[in-house]
């Protein structure tokens, strides 16, 4: 699979197959990572190829594809004038929720958000932001969630809790496929990953297959990625939308 951006190869020739895991993306900015997850969440077609998401294809059976999977992007996708049950309502709805109210509970409890739940969320923290967005992806029980840096501008405890609560995810058959840019938590709660440079994947496998295949001592996954990839620091030193993300998730 091949996405063009004009004269611009953002994905180059991906052949990727991913089971019932966590799988972690990994690379630099401007690598290709989310350009991948939105071609694979229907939001754009791949230039050249195609992919299946639990059997359909995603550019003949987008509607299909777009049933059986949830996508929380980095970008906030939360209405803070709302409280932070009628966001989930208001996903539930959309998605033709039956049994609407006991649903919408269902994943606010999940996600330990019931005793906020009647809170504008104007008022939630970053971390409780992040969960409600991850109780929204799951009120129509996806097959496959992507999500999309989950950790981006969150404090260490913040973190650790949206991992607690990614890990419960997995007893409930839920594949999840993720891009982040912290290797340690990628070495720690991912199944695989897969380092991609400039639309190529460089690398794939478990953490411990990767950091076996470094002849140093002690190698940790970020001495893989800095072996695999090969864009100069100054292309991706700074990047001005992880920032504003950053700080939305801490207003």
């Amino acid at each position: 699979m091949s996405k063009y951006f004009d004269s611009l190869c953002a994905v180059d020739a991906l052949d990727l197959h991913v089971d019932n895991e966590i799988f972690g993306l990994l690379g630099p900015n401007g690598a290709g990572k989310t350009t991948i997850v939105r071609i694979l969440v229907t939001l754009l077609r791949p230039t050249k190829g195609t992919a299946s998401i639990c059997g359909f294809d995603i550019a003949n059976e987008p509607k299909k594809v777009r049933n059986v999977i949830s996508y929380v992007p980095q970008e906030m996708a939360l209405d803070i004038r709302l409280t932070g049950k009628e966001n989930v309502l208001l996903y539930a709805k959309l998605y033709g929720i039956h049994d609407r109210i006991n649903k919408v509970n269902e994943v606010l409890e999940l996600m330990d958000l019931t005793d906020r739940c009647d809170d504008l969320v104007k008022t939630y923290s970053g971390g409780m932001r992040r969960r409600l967005e991850l109780a929204q992806a799951l009120v129509h029980e996806p097959k496959v969630l992507f999500l999309d840096e989950p950790t981006l501008g969150l404090d260490v405890s913040a973190r650790r809790r949206i991992w607690n609560h990614i890990l419960s995810l997995r007893k409930h058959d839920i594949t999840i496929f993720m891009t982040t840019h912290y290797m340690e938590e990628a070495d720690e709660y991912c199944d695989r990953v897969a380092i991609i440079d400039k639309g190529r994947i460089t690398a794939l496998g478990t953490p411990q297959e990767l950091k076996s295949s470094l002849e140093i001592s002690n190698p940790t996954l970020n001495d893989v990625f800095m072996d695999k990839i090969t864009t100069r620091e100054d292309e991706c030193a700074f990047d001005g939308y992880k920032f504003r993300t950053m700080l939305r998730r801490r207003s």
